[in-house]
């Protein structure tokens, strides 16, 4: 079972920046579509960005579109999301997700495996 893993998380003040990280430990991502999710406590959980295997990218919420950097890095079968200038609105639980079909999608149902999430929380 294809388990990807977050790493990268934590607290940081306002203004700062944070580069979280998705793996799979026994799998290459390298074909795949990852994405990244966020969810707030009783919340919906909402696509952030995502990167095909052609390393297409997309960014589905517009107040990160300039300060988020998605990327990957198939020799060290990670994906990362730099995440600059963050501000309070952006504490949430981050999720990497695999799509087995390299679909790009801010939607759930298209992704297959999810991982277990890691905290970023911005405050002073």
């Amino acid at each position: 079972q294809l388990q990807p893993v977050e790493s990268g998380g934590g607290l940081v003040q306002p203004g700062g920046s944070l580069r979280l990280s998705c793996t799979a430990s026994g799998f290459t991502l390298d074909n795949y579509a990852i994405g990244w999710f966020r969810q707030a406590p009783g919340k919906v959980r909402e696509g952030v960005s995502c990167i095909s295997s052609e390393h297409y990218t997309y960014y589905y919420v517009d107040s990160v579109k300039a300060r988020f950097t998605i990327s990957r890095d198939n020799a060290k079968n990670t994906v990362y999301l730099q995440m600059n200038s963050l501000q309070p609105e952006d504490t949430f639980v981050y999720y990497c997700a695999v799509s087995r079909n390299n679909f790009c999608s801010a939607q759930n149902i298209e992704y297959d495996y999810w991982g277990q999430g890691t905290q970023v929380t911005v405050s002073s």
